[in-house]
């Protein structure tokens, strides 16, 4: 195939159905499919600098040059065994009052829709059993009184390469074996969508709850890049993560500041 996409590996993608779940509640909202890009959240940046602001689900087969938090690489290529892994971004006008903890209202919103034992980490990592599953990129671009907001969604859906890893990554099928990107994609696009408008109308706030049912760092002493130590004892009404110290509650708000578990990796659950 032209995708360079194996042919026992091409995806029946579910476009019209995630479009008739999400058009009433975003109108004008579109799904584009496409076999290859460098980057999905790259792409939908690109089109809104130059005034293309509608909202769409952008799904990528392939990612050559797929970015997490902070720089890093997130590859999403055909492997010659396994399925083939689930990159997509959505991109849509908001206008929260607060944009504090967005991403974890996302987090939220993806574990829900797939499995009761997806874990978050904060601020924006999906594990299980200790691996990271997938992660979530949010970046806006300016367009008058509101922002365009692009939320990149990476998933493993089936093992993958672990060299240069902490910890070998984990992937969907090992909690749903029939999973497929197309059937990962139905369920959470909608969920997303759903959970980023409430979230512009009422905040973290009432989230707060639920995070603390998946928080993976919840009651673990966390080392952060930034030097400081301590418990993690959830987040606030913000999305801040809460670390206590011998010095006092702290809160870490940056997404430029990586938290992990002092003694390694969450533990299975």
């Amino acid at each position: 195939m032209a995708s360079g996409v194996p042919a026992d590996k091409v995806v029946r993608w579910p476009a019209e159905a995630v479009w008739q779940a999400v058009e009433p509640l975003l109108p004008g909202f579109s799904v584009e499919i496409l076999p290859a890009l460098p980057s999905t959240n790259t792409e939908l940046m690109e089109r809104a600098r130059a005034g293309r602001v509608e909202p769409i689900a952008l799904v990528a087969e392939q990612q050559s040059a797929g970015r997490g938090r902070m720089g890093r690489q997130w590859l999403s290529q055909a492997q010659d065994a396994g399925p083939v892994p689930l990159t997509f971004s959505i991109g849509l006008p908001l206008a929260p009052r607060d944009w504090s903890g967005l991403s974890l209202a996302v987090g939220l919103a993806v574990a829900h829709s797939l499995h009761a034992d997806i874990q978050l980490k904060w601020p924006n990592d999906l594990w299980v059993h200790g691996r990271k599953l997938g992660g979530i990129l949010i970046e806006t671009a300016s367009m008058g009184a509101s922002r365009y907001a692009v939320i990149g969604i990476g998933i493993n859906m089936g093992p993958r390469a672990a060299e240069g890893l902490r910890t070998p990554p984990a992937w969907l099928q090992e909690l749903r074996p029939e999973a497929d990107a197309a059937q990962a994609f139905g369920l959470i696009a909608p969920a997303v969508v759903k959970a980023v408008l409430d979230f512009a109308d009422q905040g973290m706030g009432p989230l707060r709850g639920a995070y603390h049912g998946r928080d993976a760092l919840y009651g673990r002493e966390v080392l952060c890049s930034d030097g400081l130590a301590g418990m993690a004892r959830g987040v606030d009404a913000q999305g801040a993560l809460l670390v206590q110290t011998a010095q006092g509650l702290q809160k870490i708000s940056s997404a430029e500041v990586s938290v992990r578990p002092a003694g390694g990796e969450p533990p299975a659950v």
